[in-house]
Formats: C-alpha cells, structure tokens, sequence
C-alpha cells in the first residue's frame, strides 16, 4: 500500500464530489493526527511530551487543522485517510486503530459531515505532494496543537488521541483520568 500512496506525490489531488460517501445525508470525511516521537535518551516508554504532530493551513486561511477529506467510493476507508494526508500534508506513515468518529457542520455550507479520524506514526515527510504549493505544515507539542487547532472537533479527536497513548499532557504519570475513558466511548458509536 506504500508503494501505491507514494505514487499519489506526483498527482494532483482529487477534487469533486461524484464519487463521495453519504452516510443519511452526511458527507463522509476521513482524517489523520500525524505524529511523531522526539528524539530522547529514554528508554522507556513515549510520554506525551515526546510526542510532535502535524498540523496543516486552511487553503484558504491561516487556519490550522489536521489534514482530512472525502471518502471516496473505489477506496477502503484506511486507503482514504492516508491519501488525504498525503495530499494534504504531504506525509506517509504508518496508520493506527481509528480513534473514533465526530459530526461537525461546514464552515461553508449548510452541510454535516461525519469524520473518522487515526493516528498517523510518520515514516517519511516528502519535499513534493499535491498541495505543497496551498498550505504550510508545523509540527508541534500536543499543547500547542490544542491551542491553535481551529476545529473544535479535532481538539475531541487530539484528545482522544491523548488518552488512546496513555496519558493528557497536562497530567502527572501516574493520575488516572476517567474523563478518557469518557472520550473513547463518546466516539466509538
């Protein structure tokens, strides 16, 4: 599958909607929180704080966001997230358990969308991708992303993220959070 993401570098992106997934009126959207593990001279186990991800500019704003789009009807849903992101945020990697799913309306339009998200281990950041020329990328702390991200529901699926790795940034090791458990069940439905 590799192989056949990175042949997507060199295409434009899809645009359109004649192919897109409906689910009872809402457009299907997939994305992912791209990540990364910091360098450092631990040897345990990752902490939050070790980890970096990967927000990308609104083409249209200065808006920051993790990359996501249509779910297309030829691709398994997996094969939609990392094509997004590639698109996107011109990263491949190496995609985890779906972090669950969110409603949000359009900015745009009159529209609800339901979006699945993932997590994203990047393997490989690329120098060219289809919209390398309409957006900027940055990657940042966990905390930071929380506070710049635009969406309100991607904070929901960052923090879902967060508690699917083990622990809240802003959280002591050993504190045991109920409110993640609270946050993996609201979006697995």
């Amino acid at each position: 599958m590799t192989l056949q993401i990175k042949k997507l570098a060199t295409s434009p992106s899809r645009s359109g909607r004649k192919l897109q997934r409906y689910n009872q009126g809402f457009r299907l959207v997939v994305g992912c929180i791209p990540y990364r593990i910091k360098q450092s001279n631990k040897i345990e186990g990752s902490l939050i704080e070790d980890l970096e991800v990967l927000l990308i500019s609104s083409q249209k704003s200065s808006s920051m966001m993790f990359p996501k789009g249509g779910w297309e009807l030829d691709e398994e849903i997996e094969l939609a997230a990392l094509r997004e992101t590639l698109e996107e945020a011109g990263v491949i990697g190496s995609l985890e358990h779906k972090l669950g799913e969110w409603i949000f309306k359009s900015k745009r339009q009159e529209l609800f969308h339901e979006a699945s998200m993932y997590p994203l281990l990047v393997t490989e950041e690329l120098d060219v991708w289809p919209e390398k020329d309409v957006r900027q990328r940055v990657w940042m702390t966990v905390d930071e992303a929380r506070q710049v991200c635009a969406r309100s529901w991607m904070k929901e699926a960052l923090d879902a993220f967060v508690c699917q790795r083990g622990q809240r940034a802003d959280e002591p090791r050993h504190h045991v959070d109920y409110s993640c458990a609270q946050v993996i069940m609201e979006n697995h439905y």
